[in-house]
């Protein structure tokens, strides 16, 4: 698999979760995107026994997008960021018309195939501007169907951050697919408890804390409701100054 297939695939579970069996979904029982039909037909095709998509490995669910959908919507082929657009789309409403929405857009013969007519329509143009223009209307698609009243919330939002992601892949911004799925946000370049650490062993700090508590330790010798604030406070500022220090040197 390429890296671009890698991360796509990494981005699209955020979005179709695990198990779902909505008695309103057109798709049927799915598990991480993938339903019943579908994976009946890839066991069928390579000859096994099907079984629930309940059962589905990770593995059988990469495979299944990377044969499937991406390279079937021509995803290495497609300009950066525009690939994981038309992906997304082809596994929510299919590769025939996730195609059929970039033709659409391009304005070039709509037969549900990405192939060298469409991929001559992408040159000189504004990906971005395509990304957009592709959302729209996908979005447009799913106001008309029928369970747009039941899952407009989840498709709205899903919509909203493929092309949120797709632009900022197309501008050429880089992360990897552990960050965008599965690991918690840094702040910044360090993640918070390298930061802590170096509070930790940074001498300064350590007696910037020291400080803070001897004051601490005056003031909470008297008695009263004021000393107890004026404590509090000089605690909560002394802590996040040092905080900014350290943290400064990481930006």
């Amino acid at each position: 698999m390429s890296t671009r297939s890698d991360r796509a695939i990494v981005a699209l579970a955020v979005h179709e979760g695990g198990w779902s069996n909505h008695p309103k979904d057109p798709g049927g029982a799915t598990m991480k995107g993938v339903t019943q039909r579908t994976y009946d037909a890839y066991n069928t095709r390579i000859g096994k026994t099907t079984r629930s998509v309940r059962h589905i490995t990770d593995e059988e669910v990469t495979t299944i997008y990377q044969e499937q959908y991406w390279n079937t919507i021509s995803g290495d082929a497609l300009p950066n960021g525009l690939g994981y657009c038309v992906f997304d789309g082809s596994v929510n409403s299919g590769p025939s018309r996730a195609a059929k929405w970039l033709q659409q857009v391009l304005k070039v013969a709509q037969d549900g195939v990405i192939g060298a007519q469409t991929l001559a329509a992408l040159v000189g143009r504004d990906i971005k501007e395509i990304i957009d223009l592709y959302c729209d209307l996908r979005l447009a698609f799913m106001k008309r169907l029928k369970h747009w009243s039941t899952f407009k919330n989840g498709w709205t939002r899903r919509v909203s951050e493929v092309r949120k992601q797709s632009k900022k892949w197309a501008d050429g911004f880089e992360v990897k697919p552990s960050v965008v799925a599965m690991q918690p946000k840094a702040d910044g370049p360090e993640s918070i408890s390298a930061v802590v650490k170096d509070m930790l062993t940074d001498k300064g700090a350590m007696g910037g804390v020291a400080g803070v508590l001897g004051a601490t330790g005056t003031l909470l010798g008297g008695d009263g409701p004021v000393q107890y604030a004026l404590a509090a406070v000089l605690v909560m500022g002394a802590v996040t100054g040092i905080w900014w220090m350290v943290r400064g040197r990481h930006t």
